[in-house]
């Protein structure tokens, strides 16, 4: 809550500014609010709201079984805690043209700086796996509209994201990237490239701002800031990082407690109380608190009071 000083409409007016300087934004994937503080501490541009990640917070796959209440209560609640832009995945926009409308609606009204929309079919897939379908162009392109007609911030980024790579190929891939900014996409979200090669010619065929998505275990080769700031890319994300070195950790923490008895051997990795306070800027509510609390009435005002009341 403290030190939180960037407007809803701040946020949004710095990530157009930022996504079209040319420059490369690094946003890691926050799936909590605490993760978003700390992603903000380390100097990163934004966070990123994957919906793999949040389905999965949930115990869920990443097969559409999430709501549009789910995700848009999550992503509030992740991006009031931090001064930096969110731009979150909402999928195929959880439902017809009217559902998306809704959608871009309340994600404006709860503070996020923008969204991707996908071309897959309802209900969709992680687009790292196998098996995936997409919907034909035009359905995409009314997709696009929906939501460029439905924001009333212009600053709200909508960004259109197509899995036709692994499908239809890079060409037609790339087809569609180019008919999504004609329908109006901000800015154009390639998944599952397999290379740099591909990258790189796809950057060339669009003029608008491109994102790169750098998971793991995915179909893509991880590059590094350097080689995608090379290739002219404006946006890289890491979507589901930060929650596979927590639950990797927490899984070495549980078997170390379970084999030895004690969590002792593990305390020497653990983010200590010290830091964890730093982090939720304990002393700011503590001197909020006191200066609330521990203060004097003016000469004369407690007889004011008291003459109201009686």
């Amino acid at each position: 809550m403290f030190n939180l000083n960037a407007t809803p409409s701040y946020k949004r007016e710095i990530f157009r500014v930022q996504l079209n300087s040319g420059r490369l934004l690094q946003f890691p994937g926050a799936y909590s609010p605490l993760v978003a503080r700390m992603i903000e501490q380390t100097g990163f541009d934004g966070v990123y709201l994957s919906g793999a990640a949040l389905a999965a917070e949930l115990g869920l796959p990443d097969i559409g079984l999430t709501t549009m209440t789910e995700i848009t209560q999550r992503g509030y609640q992740i991006s009031r805690a931090t001064n930096l832009p969110a731009l979150i995945d909402i999928d195929t926009g959880f439902g017809e043209p009217m559902n998306l409308a809704r959608t871009i609606f309340e994600l404006e009204n709860l503070g996020l700086a923008g969204c991707h929309i996908e071309d897959q079919v309802n209900p969709k897939r992680c687009g790292h796996l196998d098996g995936k379908q997409v919907v034909d162009t035009a359905t995409m392109m009314k997709r696009i509209r929906t939501a460029v007609d439905a924001r009333r911030d212009r600053n709200f980024i909508i960004m259109a994201r197509t899995d036709a790579r692994a499908i239809e190929g890079l060409e037609a891939a790339i087809a569609r990237a180019q008919a999504y900014v004609d329908a109006g996409a901000d800015a154009i979200f390639p998944e599952a490239l397999a290379n740099e090669q591909e990258f790189e010619r796809f950057r060339a065929a669009i003029k608008v701002p491109m994102l790169a998505n750098m998971t793991e275990f995915g179909k893509s080769t991880l590059l590094t800031a350097q080689q995608l700031r090379n290739l002219g890319v404006n946006l890289v994300i890491y979507p589901v990082s930060t929650l596979r070195a927590s639950m990797g950790a927490t899984e070495r923490l549980l078997t170390t407690i379970r084999s030895t008895g004690s969590q002792n051997d593990a305390v020497p990795q653990m983010q200590t109380r010290a830091e964890l306070y730093q982090l939720l800027q304990y002393e700011a509510y503590n001197q909020f608190d006191q200066d609330i609390f521990n203060f004097t009435l003016g000469a004369g005002t407690a007889d004011r009071e008291v003459e109201i009341t009686t």
